[in-house]
């Protein structure tokens, strides 16, 4: 999370923030961060009533991104464990496995909620047991739960897709009152991104039956964004 005098900024996991991090740390007068992947819910009470901006992604793209940034690490987070049997599972299975944490993987839900932290860090998914635990009988894909958990409360937010950042970002700032100089806009079009996963098109990883369980489980965010498979 960022606050500055206007406005919060929110970090919806691998949807561009460290990217978006370091842009307003250089350009934002008095931006500063505060915790890292937190939800809404925990800004400072002096911000709690500021406008928040957040980014989205596609969540067909988001769950390759996820899978090949843990299967490569050489310490893998729990949930990556648990749901891919220590790496012995390919993309569809564990994808498949943590699609199913909010309908029928009660099993597999216990065993995550228990070996996840306890406390909040600065670093990682920063996903505690416990607010993970309302995941369970929801129905939604772990995306979408991540979406809500994170943006959801009172007060105006701003959440524009991950594919259109450079573009989005300026007008974002200039709807919460903040100026946008000649530089930033420079750095937005000519700055690479920042922590990317190394993985081939999204779309090469998908069979048919995993694409429609996506579909169905994050469906909301995907309406509400106008997302499709292979955009």
């Amino acid at each position: 999370m960022i606050v500055t005098d206007r406005f919060i900024y929110l970090h919806l996991h691998k949807t561009g923030g460290s990217f978006v991090n370091e842009f307003l740390q250089r350009f934002v007068p008095g931006a500063r961060p505060v915790g890292y992947h937190l939800p809404r819910r925990l800004a400072p009470p002096a911000a709690a009533g500021l406008p928040a901006l957040g980014f989205v992604r596609n969540p067909w793209s988001y769950y390759v991104s996820w899978f090949s940034f843990q299967s490569k690490r050489p310490t893998r987070n729990a949930l990556y464990r648990i749901l891919s049997e220590e790496g012995r599972l390919d993309f569809e299975h564990t994808v498949a496995n943590l699609l199913q944490l909010g309908t029928s993987g009660a099993q597999r839900l216990d065993r995550i909620v228990a070996a996840l932290p306890q406390r909040y860090t600065n670093s990682g998914l920063n996903l505690l047991g416990f607010a993970l635990e309302p995941i369970r009988g929801s129905g939604r894909g772990f995306y979408s739960f991540l979406y809500w958990y994170l943006y959801d409360g009172p007060g105006v937010m701003h959440i524009r897709r991950l594919d259109r950042l450079r573009e989005e970002l300026p007008s974002m700032l200039m709807a919460v009152g903040e100026a946008v100089t000649g530089a930033m806009r420079s750095y937005l079009q000519q700055t690479p991104p920042a922590n990317v996963s190394e993985h081939a098109s999204y779309t090469q990883y998908y069979g048919e039956s995993l694409r429609e369980l996506v579909a169905e489980r994050d469906r909301d965010i995907i309406t509400r964004h106008g997302f499709t498979f292979g955009e």
